[in-house]
């Protein structure tokens, strides 16, 4: 395996790939197309195998010239942004946060005026991805992700709660609140599998009964949707109910709550960790969840 002991030619490779064509990629960066095509060879016999397969009228990528083009573009387009933040002197003013596509949906973007109102100088730029992101990447300032949590993380920032929630709709004429009891009239949402909703029937001793487990959701905000517009009773975190709850789209049915070892942790790119954009969005994370736990009954 050759070790790649140079960059030169991937910016010509990557404008070969992007238009297919040594010639109009010459016409892109300046040069003659037989310059384009030497850094493309060059950067050929570099690496070991070829990157384009050359007909007598175009160029076309090989499978493994697709793979690295993807990469590489990734590459530059970091490069190129993080070097336009340096020359506009804009590194302080962009805070970008990472996070899961429920929790920015149903908890984040909700409540972002509150800290734009704080802080108007900053420029947000919110990745919702519930892929693992590197947090030691230049493109991430902090993350919000969601797994499992111990209550001695210095990174945590609320332990979730599962809250049985559902829309007013479901309620009968006359009727104030559903009940445990009332389980067994509706479907009961589940995010994957009933697992949870198990757990917590047992811990209300209501495990007998004729439940409809059949809907099923691949992420919080969906099943939380779901239940807000009457499709069920879902079972959900409590911070991914926490807005429609306080709006009044989503109530709670009164239970005991089984134990849930998932929370929310914030993870800060330990290279911007003493910026004052991160610490400024740290205190404010921090006090919005610490508003949320004092609402849960």
């Amino acid at each position: 395996m050759k070790p790649l002991r140079s960059l030169s030619g991937l910016i010509d490779f990557d404008c070969a790939a992007r238009w297919g064509s040594f010639k109009l990629a010459a016409r892109e960066l300046h040069k003659t197309p037989a310059a384009v095509s030497l850094q493309v060879k060059q950067l050929e016999e570099a690496i070991g195998f070829p990157l384009f397969v050359r007909h007598p009228r175009h160029i076309a990528l090989t499978a493994k010239g697709q793979e690295l083009a993807i990469v590489v573009a990734r590459m530059l387009a970091d490069l190129r942004g993080k070097v336009a933040a340096l020359q506009r002197g804009d590194e302080e003013a962009v805070l970008r946060i990472s996070t899961t596509h429920s929790f920015a949906i149903k908890w984040l973007v909700p409540r972002m005026s509150r800290f734009t109102k704080l802080h108007p100088e900053l420029d947000l730029r919110i990745d919702s991805n519930d892929t693992p992101v590197d947090i030691e990447d230049d493109a991430v300032d902090v993350a919000i992700r969601y797994g499992p949590v111990r209550d001695d993380d210095p990174a945590l920032l609320f332990r979730e709660r599962l809250v049985p929630v559902y829309s007013p709709d479901l309620l009968a004429e006359g009727q104030d609140a559903l009940q445990l009891s009332d389980l067994t009239r509706f479907p009961l949402l589940c995010e994957r599998t009933p697992e949870t909703w198990l757990q917590l029937l047992n811990e209300n001793r209501a495990l007998k009964g004729d439940y409809d487990f059949a809907r099923t959701y691949s992420h919080w905000g969906v099943l939380a949707q779901a239940a807000v517009a009457g499709q069920g009773i879902g079972l959900v975190p409590y911070g991914i109910a926490f807005e429609d709850i306080r709006a009044g789209t989503l109530l709670q049915l009164a239970c005991r709550s089984a134990p849930f070892g998932y929370g929310y942790r914030l993870l800060v790119n330990p290279h911007k960790e003493a910026m004052t954009k991160v610490q400024h969005f740290r205190d404010w994370i921090v006090a919005e969840m610490e508003a949320m736990k004092a609402t849960i009954a």
